[in-house]
């Protein structure tokens, strides 16, 4: 026999009748006639060969052995169909499934305590974290292997959804012993005339910086050193190699502590915003909406408490429009 024969009504006609003992009552509970039900079990006995229900004698429409074993897959194959029904509707209300959040760099410091909460406040879903520097996001929302992202300033491609989530300053930071670390307002030329420790090509922060010190110094040229992670910029600048433009979520311990200070000018912190966002063609559904809203329900209390900007000017400048 082929089971590419068999069908799900057959073997619920099957199951009726061993239930109720009767072609009449199996085609009742099936509302169907008592001539299709006792079609169907004579497809079925042609298909598997053997007769499935007794017709006559004590036994009368109870099932054979041969039945029997058909009944029992059949009672199996309901019990998964329904688990695979379950799974779909726990799915669709974003109960269960696989979200995949990317990060910019930046948003290493903050996002592992983020995604740890969302997976305690729904562990039937699994958050998968992925980072990477603004052009890596960029690329991941383009090819649509992401479902949700948090970045700062939203691409205009590809199109997006975005939702403001919290404030994101940046300081210049420099050594404690560093002669501007003192001055209570750094002069452009004074940080045009320090080598600027800059993040690698496709880094928001790079962006960011490059922008600011184009604009202090009209166009001047400074000395670049080129380094690729904020780590690796910390320790470079507490070294007295250079001063930084960088996230103050990424130093708040250094400065904290003291190793770091924060240069003051008018002009900082700059502050800008944490997004989250999707593809505006793909709104976010299920797990992918669920850990959305939840992100937002938090309203930024999972981002880095404010750092104590010692040496930092008194008031911030004004968020980037760029």
């Amino acid at each position: 026999m082929s089971l590419h024969a068999l069908s799900l009504r057959q073997l619920r006609a099957l199951r009726m009748v061993a239930e109720t003992q009767s072609i009449s009552g199996a085609a009742h509970a099936l509302g169907l006639t008592p001539p299709a039900i006792h079609s169907q079990l004579r497809v079925l006995e042609d298909l598997v060969g053997a007769p499935l229900i007794f017709r006559n004698g004590p036994h009368a429409f109870q099932a054979t052995a041969a039945g029997e074993a058909l009944l029992t897959a059949a009672r199996r194959a309901d019990a998964a169909l329904q688990g695979a029904l379950d799974e779909i509707e726990a799915l669709r209300q974003g109960r269960t499934g696989r979200v995949v959040l990317t990060v910019v760099s930046t948003g290493k410091y903050f996002a592992p305590g983020l995604v740890g909460a969302l997976r305690r406040q729904r562990p039937g879903i699994d958050v998968v974290l992925r980072v990477g520097n603004r052009d890596r996001v960029l690329s991941a929302l383009r090819d649509g292997t992401v479902d949700l992202a948090i970045m700062g300033r939203p691409p205009r491609d590809p199109a997006v959804t975005a939702a403001d989530i919290g404030p994101h300053p940046h300081v210049m930071i420099a050594p404690p012993d560093h002669p501007l670390s003192t001055r209570s307002e750094v002069s452009a030329e004074a940080i045009l005339e320090q080598p600027i420790i800059l993040r690698e090509p496709g880094s928001g922060t790079r962006v960011l910086a490059q922008r600011y010190l184009d604009r202090l110094g009209e166009g001047a040229p400074y000395t670049e050193i080129e380094m690729d992670s904020n780590e690796t910029i910390k320790q470079a600048v507490m070294a007295g190699l250079g001063i930084a433009l960088i996230s103050g979520h990424t130093v708040a311990d250094e400065l904290n502590s003291g190793r770091l200070v924060a240069l003051r000018r008018h002009d900082l912190p700059i502050v800008r915003r944490w997004f989250v966002l999707h593809r505006a063609d793909t709104p976010p559904e299920g797990a992918a909406l669920a850990v959305w809203q939840d992100i937002l329900a938090r309203q930024g209390q999972f981002l880095p408490a404010p750092v104590s900007l010692a040496g930092a000017g008194d008031r911030p400048a004004p968020a980037s429009a760029s």
